[in-house]
């Protein structure tokens, strides 16, 4: 009698793991990474928040099938805090122990970097959402297997740039301010610069700072001593708002143009006047008809608007869900082959994953002006 109950027993056992093991296989664990804290916190919590609803509304609608069979969706998160050093120890909890299917985010090349090797080691995927470094997918030449992204890269969007400034604004003479720490903005400096001297404008002035600098008028009082007839600031919401307010108070009136580091809400609250007539390249009009139904989802479940990572992530989930259902089974690394030459329409334009070099060839960018306080578009613009 007691062999029989014990038997019984090892039977039941055996059949509840079973079954737990089967509900734990009907699920997609997949990660996300951003700074959750920190200067650039909004970003990332309207990423992560991004996230969550879309795999809440998948899994509403029964998941999502792959391979014949039907999955839901879990997302991981952690705050990488805007560091180089814990995107890596991150990336490394999300494939070691959290054993996801793929990584979603950073926004930032400096954190989208560095993690190359970790992702390479576990064979996980990483597509990252407004990363535009060229180095996040391609180093020396040669193209990261497991780094992808779908933003338009630094090449492109300072050359846009360079071009809006000289050819539609008729501006001859550039001064550069960049945060020399930040490989985001030095990228952008580097393309700005040899884009617009190749239209045949002058730089006649190039200053960095450091990040975490607040006081930008040493530099600015070089460049209005240069008086130039535009001046680039490729760096984020914060700086801009401040260096805008600075160099205002020194009497300086020249246009300012950044890159898609600029658009917040904070730069507004922030800035003000004091950045109102500026332009940036940003990835999308915040007015095209595509991105509206996103926009009113997410201000109905949150009760704020959405920042400009959550239309990337949100292309970033759909061209997840694509190469999922392209590679017919949840294996990261026939994931990661699945992305390569993958097409998906998003929100934010019609995504090509190139396999030279994982990123999403021929997006358009678009031009934003502010005016009286809002995000006013001006055309979409492509570098010549």
């Amino acid at each position: 009698m007691k062999r029989a109950l014990f038997v019984l027993v090892l039977v039941l056992s055996i059949a509840l793991v079973g079954c737990a093991g089967s509900a734990k296989s009907d699920t997609i664990k997949v990660g996300w990474f951003g700074a959750l804290t920190g200067d650039q916190a909004v970003w990332g919590e309207n990423e992560f928040n991004t996230v969550k609803m879309l795999f809440e509304e998948y899994n509403n609608a029964g998941g999502i099938e792959v391979g014949g069979k039907k999955y839901k969706l879990e997302a991981i998160g952690y705050d990488n805090k805007g560091d180089a050093q814990e995107a890596v120890n991150v990336v490394k909890r999300l494939t070691g122990q959290d054993k996801v299917v793929a990584i979603l985010g950073p926004n930032a090349s400096g954190n989208a970097i560095p993690i190359a090797p970790v992702l390479e080691q576990a064979k996980v995927p990483d597509i990252a959402t407004v990363a535009t470094n060229p180095k996040v997918t391609v180093l020396d030449g040669k193209v990261k297997p497991y780094n992808f992204r779908v933003c338009f890269i630094d090449p492109y969007q300072g050359a846009v740039a360079a071009g809006y400034a000289y050819d539609r604004l008729n501006d001859s003479k550039a001064a550069i301010l960049y945060d020399v720490s930040d490989d985001y903005s030095q990228g952008l400096r580097e393309f700005f610069k040899a884009n617009f001297e190749k239209k045949g404008g002058t730089i006649v002035a190039d200053e960095s700072f450091n990040g975490g600098d607040v006081d930008f008028r040493p530099q600015l009082s070089k460049i209005k001593a240069a008086n130039p007839d535009i001046i680039f600031m490729p760096y984020f919401f914060k700086e801009v708002a401040l260096s805008a307010n600075q160099a205002r108070e020194l009497g300086i009136k020249t246009t300012l143009m950044g890159g898609d580091g600029w658009p917040s809400d904070q730069l507004i609250s922030m800035g003000g006047k004091s950045v109102e007539g500026s332009y940036f390249v940003n990835h999308l009009d915040y007015a095209d008809p595509a991105v509206q139904d996103y926009k009113a989802r997410y201000k109905a479940k949150y009760g704020k608007e959405t920042e400009l990572n959550g239309y990337l992530v949100h292309d970033a989930v759909l061209l997840l869900v694509a190469g999922l259902q392209k590679a017919g089974k949840v294996n990261g690394e026939a994931l990661a082959k699945a992305l390569e030459g993958i097409q998906v329409q998003g929100i934010t334009g019609m995504i090509n994953i190139s396999p030279e070099t994982h990123n999403p060839e021929g997006k358009d960018a678009a031009i934003i002006k502010i005016v009286d306080g809002q995000y006013v578009f001006q055309e979409k613009y492509a570098a010549k």
